[in-house]
């Protein structure tokens, strides 16, 4: 069976599409989330509004996420990257739509500047693609080593009886480490410095907006 090229038009109209999913729609996720088969949590009201802080930070950033893959996806040099780089985006889109149902169940909402952060994510995906297969991969790696270890900051702070965020994010967590691996893999390279320093530095600048705001 023939794959089918996207032409650029094509590209664009998909990369449209997803990004009124990721910042306006209620996107699908393909995977049942974790958290359904748990019981709800006895939340006080402080504990309620940490864990949906939380939960809106990991929101945010599986918004990004969407708008790095597309982004870099757009202007993938290999063809196979480029499935790759989708394949990925889908996983995450399954994220995207169990943070939104926590945020829900938590009577909260997402982030209110969620456009920003995806154009923002998008440039940023795009400028990397431009540079080069090897170098877009090994921005997928650090990327997602970084949200890992947030992740794992996130897992610590969350209310202990949040059973239902935390079983969110540890399959999240897992799935991130296996998107870092895979595009170590296909031949992502280590960034050089300083640009590590300046993805956590923008990292937390957007987690502290985002937990309000």
């Amino acid at each position: 069976m023939s794959v089918r090229t996207l032409s650029p038009l094509d590209r664009l109209l998909e990369g449209l599409e997803r990004a009124m999913e990721a910042v306006a729609g209620s996107p699908e996720a393909h995977r049942r989330s974790p958290g359904d088969a748990l019981p709800d949590a006895d939340l006080t009201e402080a504990e309620r509004r940490h864990a949906a802080g939380l939960m809106r930070i990991n929101h945010v950033g599986e918004v990004c996420a969407q708008a790095l893959y597309v982004g870099q996806a757009a202007l993938a040099r290999n063809e196979e990257t480029r499935r790759h780089l989708m394949h990925a985006a889908q996983e995450e889109t399954d994220h995207l739509a169990w943070c939104a149902e926590r945020l829900k169940q938590l009577d909260s909402r997402p982030s209110l500047l969620n456009p920003l952060w995806y154009a923002g994510s998008y440039a940023i995906g795009v400028a990397a693609a431009a540079v080069g297969d090897p170098v877009s991969l090994g921005f997928v790696v650090e990327t997602e080593r970084q949200v890992e270890a947030h992740l794992a900051d996130h897992l610590e702070r969350l209310p202990a009886q949040d059973a239902r965020s935390r079983a969110i994010l540890t399959q999240m967590q897992t799935d991130e480490i296996r998107h870092a691996e895979a595009a170590q893999a296909r031949g992502g390279i280590d960034l050089p410095w300083p640009i590590p320093g300046l993805m956590h530095a923008a990292s937390a600048v957007m987690k502290a907006v985002a937990y309000r705001f």
